[in-house]
């Protein structure tokens, strides 16, 4: 298994979903447009507000406030690129965000895991984001990494910088680094980055990781999130903005309500990017929910989510920009019938409407609890979708008729060389079992979930990512120190 070239296994689309029609897409542009000019966002960063400022934007710098006119929001969508690629340690992993493919991530960031020796719950670790990483690096449907759990045994102030270099050791894919939201991470981020990549200029040119801020939701951003974007945008690395609003709590109950109030969000946060470095890569993140109403938590898992997954996939496209959409992250407390259902439902929603990116896969409880044998789950699940929503060839060879003809009636195409030539290309489960009754019941009727456990156990026994170049692993164990010694 160790030996193993990982290939990627993305969704692949050509046709997508649209759930709201092209006047209702017209109608939440315009009503973001309306909140970002009389509304306005709360964005207390004295360089983003000089910036705005600059490029016609009404500032109100006792208050923090930014209106930003709609000639200014459609000059910085102008100025994003279409398409760019999520770059990798190993090139044949680079991520190319064309519209045409669907990239599955982690989910993050749990702050419990479930022992894979005892079935325990526990606090995650850095060893646990290590094994995580190293079987998300085993398996195809995992495109890039996010941090999946915390690693909470590292101190604080330089945990963001411990994930990364975690995940910098045990995966050649690309790496999202969505903890680092402070200019003091975000800067040591980057460092860890360049002495992966070989300089700051070797980054520039194939940025290993991408980030992304959150919105504090209603319509405010944190200072140190927006200075940590501009680090990370001077760097040449991806950023995108993602927002998190929860209607009936920090977002109108209304679905139309919560995407404009989110789109808003998103678009602010792009613009402001454009503002400072013209041109850098951005995308477009959301991972919208509701309340649960019973308990005043988060719902996560029904139908307002999936719906709000797939809107805001299509205001993506309507803005030509890639997406990151918060995907699976059931609220089951176990892998179980509840945690299929409602993935099974998300991961659809996002696929067929074409997300660019998904996140994520792995966690329980909300986004609360990661499971070995769930990212397993969900990553057979993510392939069964894709799988579905891919294009069909339909040509002289798969239409097939001459073998349809030889064969004729009362036959079978087993022995078929055209059989032969195709059946690999038919799906075969990672851990579903589709073997017959009789044998199931033969072999002590194993459950998915144990299925699921062995096969993350053997991933963990025999896949062994490609290492670091001799001394990196020092050189980044030293800058973690220098960076924790800093005042």
């Amino acid at each position: 298994m160790d030996t193993e070239k990982r290939k990627i296994a993305p969704a692949r689309y050509h046709t997508k979903l649209n759930l709201l029609s092209p006047e209702q897409v017209e109608r939440i542009h315009r009503a973001s447009l309306h909140i970002l000019e009389h509304t306005g966002m709360h964005m207390p960063h004295r360089r983003a507000q000089e910036l705005l400022a600059s490029r016609g934007a009404r500032v109100d710098y006792e208050r923090g406030m930014i209106y930003f006119p709609p000639t200014l929001v459609e000059e910085a969508l102008a100025k994003v690129p279409a398409t760019f690629t999520l770059c990798a340690r190993d090139p044949d992993l680079d991520l190319v965000l064309d519209g045409r493919h669907g990239y599955l991530t982690l989910d993050g960031s749990g702050l419990q895991v479930i022992d894979l020796a005892s079935g325990a719950v526990r606090q995650s670790t850095r060893e646990d984001l290590e094994q995580a990483t190293r079987v998300a690096d085993y398996l195809e449907q995992v495109a890039f990494m996010w941090p999946v759990v915390s690693a909470q045994d590292c101190p604080q102030k330089v945990q963001p910088l411990h994930e990364l270099a975690a995940q910098l050791k045990n995966t050649t894919k690309h790496i999202q680094a969505m903890t680092a939201v402070t200019g003091f991470s975000a800067r040591g981020s980057v460092e860890l980055a360049a002495l992966v990549a070989g300089g700051r200029e070797a980054l520039r040119k194939r940025p290993l990781i991408s980030n992304f801020q959150c919105s504090i939701s209603p319509l405010s951003y944190d200072a140190e999130s927006l200075e940590a974007a501009l680090v990370f945008a001077e760097a040449g690395i991806p950023v995108g903005f993602m927002t998190m609003q929860i209607g009936c709590s920090t977002a109108p109950a209304t679905l139309a309500g919560n995407l404009a109030q989110g789109n808003a969000e998103i678009l602010a946060g792009i613009v402001f990017l454009q503002a400072a470095f013209p041109g850098a890569p951005t995308f477009y993140g959301s991972c919208a929910t509701v309340m649960e109403l019973k308990s005043g938590g988060v719902a996560c898992g029904g139908p307002e989510d999936c719906f709000l997954q797939a809107a805001s996939a299509q205001m993506a496209r309507f803005y030509g920009l890639p997406s990151n959409i918060g995907t699976f992250a059931t609220g089951a407390k176990a892998s179980n019938w509840h945690a299929g259902v409602e993935n099974a439902i998300s991961g659809a929603a996002s696929i067929f409407a074409g997300a660019d990116m998904m996140c994520g896969a792995g966690l329980i409880n909300g986004a609360r609890i990661f499971s070995f044998e769930q990212l397993l789950l969900d990553c057979e699940t993510f392939e069964i979708i894709s799988r579905t929503a891919a294009p069909v060839e339909v040509s002289d060879e798969t239409l097939a008729l001459e073998v349809i003809h030889q064969v004729g009636p009362h036959n079978h195409f087993m022995a078929e060389t055209h059989t032969l030539a195709h059946l690999r290309e038919l799906w075969q489960p990672l851990v579903i079992d589709r073997s017959p009754y009789e044998k199931w019941v033969f072999e002590g009727k194993k459950e998915t979930l144990e299925a699921a456990r062995e096969k993350a156990r053997l991933i963990l026994e025999q896949h062994c990512p490609e290492p670091l170049e001799d001394g990196l692993e020092e050189e980044m164990e030293r800058l973690l120190e220098s960076y924790l010694k800093e005042q």
